[in-house]
């Protein structure tokens, strides 16, 4: 799909194009390709000059290539975007190409973006430039509002960790844990975990583009206040996301203790019934024994005799443990 975005009375607006003419008729600040198709790479190589590299969405890509500038003056960034729309958080990667400045080419002046799929920073980004004039005005900034919407998406998605994580807090130090209660928190708090870790590296992320982007001296004075300001946002995120994971190992702690209470109270009651039955035991191996002379095994009192003392010997200390609350779970 190959959208353009242009600027109107101060607002973005989209064009979905379907070929090379229709694309001709605009002068966009931003070309955004979402899986585009190999006639979509030659309609942007024809009219603006710009071929887009192969390994533009390759995943395996060295860190030290993803942040660049040609010798014709066009900036590469290949930077990460969390989404956490379905039960599984992920990370996709975006690639930008922006030229501001190689006069001969059409394409100055145009930030493209490719990536394989849409992504809610892109969404959010489109919806606050159509409804507020002067957000953007120009390539630069749609570069930069686009990483400071990720971070303010990051943001969000922290507090949902928070929120979530509250209530696995309430579930565990509520009282009674049982064994399958526990289970589910874990599961819980192992989601919050992973969701957790991919918000600070998207963070990390963001930050080292930004960080290329204010070392290319591309920015304005205010787009670079701006930058530094995306920064201290980053920095606020690491310190979050810190004490969320704080939180996590708390609550881990804390589940696993309830299991390990539960499994302790099992083994006692085991403990307590191995000990209450040892008597008995006893009593029956000393009648066991091939004496000769054992007087009450020639008695007719003498079965009787034995069965109610080994039960009187299981039954004291049985009451013994009850008064002494050990068989209480």
């Amino acid at each position: 799909m190959l959208n353009i975005f242009t600027l109107v009375n101060g607002r973005l607006f989209q064009e979905e194009i379907e070929s090379l003419e229709e694309l001709s008729r605009f002068q966009p600040i931003w070309v955004d390709l979402e899986a585009p198709t190999l006639e979509e790479k030659r309609w942007v190589k024809q009219y603006y000059g710009l071929s887009i590299p192969e390994d533009a969405m390759d995943e395996d890509i060295e860190e030290s290539a993803r942040f660049y500038e040609e010798d014709n003056g066009d900036l590469h960034i290949r930077s990460d975007f969390l989404i956490t729309d379905e039960d599984q958080p992920r990370s996709v990667r975006a690639a930008f190409i922006l030229n501001l400045a190689n006069d001969q080419l059409k394409s100055k002046g145009v930030l493209f973006s490719i990536h394989d799929e849409d992504l809610p920073v892109f969404r959010l980004l489109r919806m606050r430039a159509r409804r507020a004039p002067g957000l953007i005005a120009d390539a630069k900034e749609v570069l930069l509002k686009l990483f400071d919407a990720d971070v303010e998406y990051c943001a969000d998605r922290l507090e949902s960790v928070y929120d979530e994580l509250e209530k696995a807090s309430k579930l565990v130090l509520s009282g009674e844990v049982t064994d399958e209660l526990a289970g589910d928190v874990l599961a819980a708090i192992a989601r919050q975990e992973d969701l957790n870790g991919r918000i600070r590296r998207n963070a990390m992320d963001t930050r080292r583009a930004v960080s290329f982007m204010m070392r290319s001296r591309m920015l304005g004075a205010e787009q670079f206040e701006e930058a530094r300001q995306i920064m201290r946002d980053i920095d606020s995120l690491d310190g979050h996301t810190a004490f969320l994971f704080d939180k996590i190992n708390f609550l881990m702690d804390a589940t696993v203790g309830f299991i390990n209470i539960n499994q302790n109270k099992i083994i006692k009651i085991f403990s307590v019934a191995s000990v209450a039955f040892l008597p008995p035991t006893m009593i029956a191996s000393l009648y066991g024994m091939n004496f000769e002379h054992m007087p009450e095994l020639s008695q007719p009192w003498g079965y009787p005799f034995a069965l109610g003392l080994m039960v009187l010997s299981a039954v004291v200390p049985m009451v013994y443990f009850h008064k002494k609350g050990w068989l209480r779970r």
